[in-house]
């Protein structure tokens, strides 16, 4: 009977340290699983360095057993013949397969097999598992141990899991999982895997890169290597995504202390650098907004103020914030007919005095311009209805950080400053020149500050001890 697996190699490696560059491999074992049939092969190896004492005790291996053995260099061949076309299956997989790779790297073989982690197939198939170290799965399981801390006893380990997984999901749910796990491991032509290695999987931006320099892509995530892989793995069923996987060339990445961070900072460069695939987030330098006042005759009129005169923050008669004259008109139009609020009066509409409006005509107005409806019950739902575009005035009295990780982001007028992440640095920006208002990070800090965040707010004109509640926006 065919197997519904792909050709299966459970590698498990001994060595004499826990660090690629500066340590070496002692010991390798591979189980072989395929159409259901086991092949072994296992090898002591040289490591040609000292074994430190503590790892001798580990893994029962000396320097004499390996004294006399072969090389990694002498073993290349026949270790890439046996994971040549195979699925590379380890546990931690990350530690083997780094290891594996750095050693077929220094004598100049590339090493980029497809990689199933055994900890992550453990995460997905138990997800009411507390833990998912090796110990842990032998006890949970009853698994056998022949020989723990030994290459092969390890990678015997594993098979024996693959199998109480195929026992309790069944064939198709870990083909499934199966495929889900190593989608992530295809990685654009001009992209390696060390270079994903080196990204973070903590939060921040990621910016992809296209020929010369030229910016594709910038994403924020709180895993930033698995949002990255997301991408090269979408790719698969995504046109957008396959675009993006033809053309990046590097991957660079900002690392943030939290998710906040993370959502400014995306904003920012999205604006800065103008990547080609992103939807583009407009700047802010034509923003307008409403002010309502009453004229002579005691209306309530909205009158458009301008980028010229506009100071989001400082301002607490301010109603929506729009990127044109034509937007806000728009905005106040729609708002017209929801309220059957008269659009002459409102400025939308110029009609002989005397006259009613056309909206009246069509039934969509109330009659405050002939009379019908008084002027004062006209501006009572005038205000009630744009109160619910309020720009909210700066709650605070001057500049604020709000703490995030180790760092400090430093805000005022929800206008973005920057980051610190000392006292002296801290106290630069609150002192520094304000910046371009932003309405995009307007509406980030707005939700974050109405949420948990108020609770971080330090008030830097009172002092880094003091932590005070906003005051009421008015």
């Amino acid at each position: 009977m065919t197997s519904p697996y792909p050709t299966l190699a459970f590698v498990d490696i001994e060595t004499t340290g826990g660090h690629f560059e500066r340590d070496r491999i002692t010991e390798i074992g591979i189980k072989t699983l395929t159409n259901d049939q086991e092949f072994v092969w296992e090898s002591l190896i040289n490591p040609e360095t000292f074994i430190p004492l503590n790892i001798q005790r580990l893994t029962g291996i000396s320097p004499q057993m390996v004294a006399g053995q072969p090389t990694f260099e002498d073993l290349a061949l026949t270790i890439k013949q046996e994971l040549e076309d195979k699925i590379f299956v380890a546990h931690n997989a990350r530690f083997d397969y780094g290891f594996i790779k750095a050693s077929f790297k220094r004598i100049g073989i590339d090493f980029r097999p497809k990689v199933l982690c055994t900890v992550k197939l453990s995460r997905l198939l138990f997800p009411g598992q507390a833990r998912h170290n090796l110990d842990t799965i032998i006890n949970a399981h009853g698994l056998n141990v022949s020989a723990r801390h030994r290459a092969l006893g390890d990678a015997d380990v594993l098979v024996q899991f693959w199998r109480v997984c195929e026992q309790t999901v069944g064939p198709e749910r870990l083909l499934a999982a199966l495929n889900q796990l190593i989608g992530s491991a295809s990685l654009p032509p001009n992209i390696d895997q060390s270079a994903i290695d080196a990204i973070p999987d903590g939060p921040g931006c990621y910016i992809m890169y296209g020929e010369n320099k030229s910016p594709l892509y910038i994403g924020k995530s709180i895993t930033l290597r698995t949002r990255v892989l997301g991408h090269f793995q979408a790719a698969l069923t995504s046109r957008k995504e396959m675009k993006l996987s033809l053309q990046v060339r590097e991957v660079d990445w900002i690392e943030t202390s939290d998710e906040l961070g993370a959502l400014i900072l995306e904003a920012k460069l999205i604006k800065e650098r103008m990547p080609s695939m992103n939807v583009k987030l407009r700047r802010s330098k034509d923003l307008c907004a409403w002010q309502l006042a009453h004229d002579a005759a005691g209306v309530l009129r909205p009158s458009l103020v301008s980028h010229h005169e506009l100071i989001p923050g400082l301002q607490d008669n301010l109603y929506g914030l729009f990127y044109s004259k034509r937007e806000a008109n728009a905005y106040l139009g729609v708002v017209s007919k929801k309220y059957r609020l008269c659009a002459a009066l409102l400025g939308l509409e110029k009609v002989e005095e005397g006259k009613s409006c056309f909206a009246y005509q069509v039934k969509q107005c109330a009659g405050a311009c002939i009379g019908v409806s008084s002027v004062e019950l006209h501006n009572l739902h005038v205000q009630t209805a744009l109160n619910f575009y309020k720009v909210q005035a700066w709650p605070y009295q001057g500049a604020i950080a709000i703490k995030e990780g180790d760092e400090m982001i430093v805000l005022n007028n929800w206008c973005y400053l920057g980051t610190a992440i000392n006292e002296d640095e801290l106290y630069e920006l609150a002192d520094s020149e304000q910046v371009e208002f932003d309405l995009d990070i307007y509406k980030l800090l707005k939700k974050a500050l109405a949420g948990s965040f108020k609770y971080q707010v330090i008030q830097l004109n009172r002092g880094l001890s003091q932590i005070e509640p906003p005051r009421s926006a008015g």
